[in-house]
């Protein structure tokens, strides 16, 4: 097996997975053909404690494909844990996410990592905003609902939160405060950086093979509690002070003492 690829890259796709065996070989192909010769990249797989086949499957096709790496989680600990251990352990300035199941489309990746790019450190985040949802009619009104009352009190602009097509300078995500559900959030806590967020319309498509791992009553009143904490921490943001440091004197040519200040 070859070693990990160890060159510089300037992206990483992080994709949390849990028994999505049958969704892994098409997935990487798709990410490659939508990034090979744009940027240099690597792919990191946050195997959320899956009980079925992915493991082996990551593990074959990471023999071919040297910039493949895969964290495993003992146990699932659920997609926000296993979007953190994917960013914490990426080597690009910007990471780029999506989901595992097929449904989002890495075709779209190139303009996401592209918005960030031509953002000159203004741009937090660039968002997926899904058209066209193939999702079931209850799993569309659920997150009709969710974005609806999210809006009204975090007033974040987005109207869709729930897409996992996502890209994002590394540094910006790690300084924000981590909790379960929070890329359920990004755009909130982006904002509450003083950043911008850009949006690009992505297509959905239908899940390649297997069942949602992700409910709506198993996860409704954590969702409630999280909203309540997200508008609490964004109340109490203050404006973030201009720092200088100041250093020893240091006599001038005339063996005047001086200060001299670093930004």
């Amino acid at each position: 097996m070859p070693a990990p690829d160890q060159t510089p890259v300037a992206v990483s796709i992080v994709v949390p997975v849990r028994n999505e065996a049958d969704n892994i070989t098409p997935l990487i192909a798709e990410i490659a053909a939508a990034l090979d010769g744009r940027w240099a990249y690597e792919i990191i797989y946050v195997n959320d404690g899956s009980t079925d086949a992915t493991g082996a499957r990551l593990s074959a096709v990471m023999a071919e494909r040297r910039n493949l790496r895969q964290l495993r989680h003992a146990v699932s600990s659920g997609q926000s844990a296993a979007v953190r251990s994917g960013v914490r352990a990426a080597r690009g300035a910007i990471v780029a996410t999506l989901d595992g199941d097929g449904q989002n489309n890495p075709a779209f990746l190139p303009d996401l990592i592209a918005a960030v790019e031509s953002g000159n450190g203004r741009v937090g985040l660039a968002a997926g905003q899904r058209v066209g949802r193939k999702d079931t009619g209850f799993k569309k009104l659920q997150s009709r609902i969710a974005n609806t009352v999210r809006g009204i009190i975090l007033r974040d602009g987005t109207r869709d939160t729930g897409c996992g097509l996502k890209a994002f300078p590394r540094e910006v995500f790690l300084a924000m405060p981590y909790f379960d559900g929070l890329h359920r959030f990004l755009p909130a806590l982006v904002r509450r950086e003083g950043l911008t967020i850009a949006y690009v319309d992505v297509v959905d498509r239908p899940r390649h093979s297997g069942v949602s791992n992700y409910g709506f009553f198993d996860r409704l009143w954590i969702g409630i509690m999280d909203l309540a904490g997200v508008w609490w921490l964004i109340r109490r943001k203050k404006p973030t002070p201009v720092v200088t440091e100041v250093v020893a004197e240091v006599p001038d040519v005339a063996g005047v003492p001086g200060v001299t200040e670093v930004k």
